[in-house]
């Protein structure tokens, strides 16, 4: 049989796993660039009856399992993936496994680009590389309003390290609870006071039909001026030809975004130019011991399969 490995950026997969247990059963190709468009990624997995994605990056629609007649195993790294369609593969009689995953690394990336955004961190990187010194001012955040959209797992992080540098957290979501925010020591308020008291707002919902958009044009323009969004969940959550208009008239005071509307983001775009925007390329996960753990987690899946007893079924 045949496993073909996608998306695998850095081409680290072979590298942080044991894939000894499968070698005898299975030849694997790994696919460090991106496929492309579904007729694409059809006539590249035409003839591999295992597939390994990393994340949301290739989707897998009803239409797609239509062209991999030869698909029998779809694996996933996390237990998640809205970009698989599920009742396809099964319909297809396509097994679809999952791995765990950390929850820390996106947390910890959203802080980054917070203090990168209001500290200007790459622009003043950039200065110092062109030989220049100091030029702009930074914006602290001692004392400041944190907004938390989604008090979930990441949210409730990073509430706690809103907390630990002294700032004021208000959140909101469409089922947040006054206790849930009692237990994590936040204040529960509506999406229009959280958006005109923050000095940053930071998203944690997962994407679904009630949350794409809910960051538009008018929701931008009750931000301060001097506000700052930040976007680690899914880039349909934020309008994003909204948000562009708004980094461009100065609406708010920048982004830090590390999700996308298109991914890989496309090299033409316009955040890619903005100087108020400090973008990352979705790498909230993106680290060594995530990876660890999806792929040989992504071997443990394969293995079982062949032995007959999937486990870490997607249902």
């Amino acid at each position: 049989m045949r496993c073909a490995i996608l998306d695998d950026y850095q081409n680290v997969a072979l590298d942080l796993a044991d894939w000894s247990a499968i070698a005898a059963d299975i030849e694997i190709q790994v696919f460090s660039e991106h496929l492309g468009d579904e007729a694409a990624v059809a006539t590249a997995l035409a003839d591999f009856e295992v597939v390994a994605i990393m994340r949301e990056r290739t989707p897998f629609p009803r239409s797609l399992f239509d062209k991999l007649p030869k698909l029998k195993l779809l694996v996933t790294t996390g237990i998640r993936n809205l970009s698989i369609d599920v009742t396809a593969a099964a319909e297809h009689g396509v097994v679809v496994s999952g791995t765990e995953i950390l929850k820390y690394p996106t947390a910890e990336l959203t802080w980054g680009l917070v203090l990168a955004a209001t500290r200007r961190i790459p622009q003043k990187c950039r200065c110092v590389s062109e030989g220049q010194w100091q030029t702009t001012l930074g914006t602290g955040l001692d004392g400041k309003t944190l907004g938390v959209i989604g008090l979930g797992t990441q949210g409730a992080r990073v509430a706690g390290y809103g907390k630990a540098f002294a700032m004021e957290v208000l959140a909101w979501s469409q089922n947040l609870t006054v206790e849930r925010c009692a237990e994590i020591g936040v204040t529960l308020v509506s999406k229009e006071e959280l958006l005109a008291r923050a000095d940053v707002v930071t998203i944690h919902t997962v994407l679904g039909e009630r949350s794409r958009g809910l960051i538009g044009a008018e929701e931008l323009a009750l931000m301060k001026p001097g506000a700052t969004l930040v976007n680690t969940s899914r880039g349909p959550i934020v309008d994003e030809a909204a948000l562009i208009k708004a980094l461009k008239d100065g609406t708010i005071a920048g982004a830090g975004l590390d999700v996308f509307d298109q991914e890989p983001l496309p090299e033409d775009h316009p955040l890619r130019r903005l100087p108020n925007a400090v973008v990352t390329p979705h790498i909230g996960y993106v680290t060594a011991e995530t990876y660890r753990i999806f792929y040989q987690q992504t071997v443990e899946d394969i293995r079982a399969w062949l032995d007959g007893a999937p486990v870490r079924v997607v249902t």
